[in-house]
């Protein structure tokens, strides 16, 4: 198993065909304002590739955008929303299909509120994970080797927990909704970007 890092694009070739896991690091919440800075990859071989963008990037990464944008290969997220979003905004491709563990997770184990990829690592897996470097300057030039390693465990365990969030939600009988709600992601990072990132457009309410 080994961290791969990259600048500006992801080499041709380095994975495997299938699923994906993918996540992003950014400068901040507010995706228009706040640049991305890291995608982070993993085919779920043991391998994670980190492709870094520097400030004044052109975020042209042919290679990146033609996995991502692949329709045969399934994008596993946790919390695919933000990651869409981003995704979208600034190498302009929707990066679908998608498999989201929060959203299926939030669909499956009803019995807790807690829905955070530790959380889920630690229940489904046995494993545990350090978030210590969320909040790190991924805008830096040089990306420190703890905060390489947090971004690699972001997409390390994905595939693992999407094979048993599969099953659960087959279990309860949950599979179809999940589908629709995974479907429907692009949509809602969409209006996020489009400036619905809050109000409920479906809500009975004007607000």
């Amino acid at each position: 198993m080994a961290v791969h890092l990259h600048e500006e694009d992801l080499p041709e070739g380095v994975l495997a065909l299938g699923a994906v896991a993918v996540d992003t690091e950014t400068m901040g919440l507010v995706t228009p304002r706040d640049r991305l800075c890291l995608v982070q990859i993993s085919d779920g071989q043991g391998d994670e590739h980190l492709v870094r963008f520097g400030a004044g990037s052109t975020f042209a990464a042919p290679n990146l955008r033609a996995v991502l944008s692949d329709p045969a290969r399934v994008k596993i997220y946790h919390f695919a929303r933000f990651d869409l979003a981003a995704i979208e905004h600034y190498l302009g491709v929707v990066a679908a299909p998608v498999f989201c563990t929060k959203i299926a997770s939030k669909l499956v184990r009803t019995y807790t509120d807690r829905h955070g990829l530790k959380d889920l690592v630690r229940e489904i897996l046995a494993k545990e994970i350090s978030k210590q470097q969320q909040s790190s300057d991924w805008g830096s030039s040089e990306l420190n080797e703890a905060q390489r390693e947090y971004a690699a465990s972001d997409v390390r365990y994905l595939h693992a927990l999407r094979d048993e969030l599969i099953i659960r939600l087959e279990r309860e009988g949950r599979t179809e909704l999940a589908r629709a709600c995974f479907e429907f992601l692009p949509a809602r990072a969409r209006l996020d970007l489009a400036g619905w990132p809050v109000h409920d457009i479906f809500s009975h309410t004007s607000a």
